[in-house]
């Protein structure tokens, strides 16, 4: 981009948010400066301004609102996973991981495909279903990055569990998720739980990031 261009975005930026009132009468001083050489040059400048403004502000607008959108999309999709560990609903969980999913854990340091987590952590899913064992994950961000395919996902989830003998017991845990949009749904590509954390970093992040 040009260094005049940019110069002209500055001034749609400036006068956006400039009040009708004062705009006009910054017009009618820049008028009553020009020359009639000027005149003509200045108009141009000007209507160069308001072209600008009008062919960028849709697209600005309309991208932010894509970004709304795929933020709706991907809350839905950590609402669906606290709803299938709460009511241990493993095939809904499974669903959510690609086929060729890995699971990084910090703690251990270790990788592995997902599959292979998922066929331990089924045993939880079925003590749920089956009442003997109540879990429940909640998750806050503190950084989220996507375009319309691929999302990455980076803050805390606190997973919690209550066994038939009142053993309680919780975790909080870094975590970054790596996620691609296959035919119009989300799927956990690559899952790294990083290391512990403590309930006054979950406490500090924004719930509604």
């Amino acid at each position: 981009m040009s260094a005049e261009i940019r110069v002209l975005l500055s001034q749609v930026r400036t006068y956006s948010h400039t009040s009708p009132d004062k705009l006009a009468s910054t017009g009618k001083r820049h008028l009553s400066l020009a020359t009639a050489s000027t005149y003509p040059d200045l108009m141009n400048r000007l209507t160069f301004i308001l072209v600008l403004a009008f062919l960028f502000h849709p697209h600005l607008c309309f991208a932010e609102n894509t970004k709304k959108s795929r933020i709706i999309e991907l809350d839905a999709f950590w609402a669906e996973i606290s709803r299938s560990v709460k009511e241990g609903d493993f095939e809904a969980y499974a669903a959510s991981c690609h086929p060729e999913g890995v699971l990084v854990s910090g703690s251990k340091k270790s990788s592995s495909p997902l599959s292979v987590a998922l066929a331990r952590w089924k045993k939880e899913f079925v003590a749920t279903k089956s009442k003997k064992l109540k879990t429940t994950v909640e998750f806050r961000f503190s950084q989220r990055l996507s375009d319309e395919t691929t999302a990455h996902e980076t803050g805390i989830f606190l997973y919690s569990s209550v066994h038939a003998d009142g053993k309680y017991s919780q975790e909080y845990i870094h975590f970054e998720e790596l996620l691609v949009k296959k035919n119009g749904h989300w799927k956990t590509l690559m899952e790294y739980q990083k290391s512990k954390a403590s309930q006054k970093e979950w406490d500090a992040l924004d719930q509604n990031l």
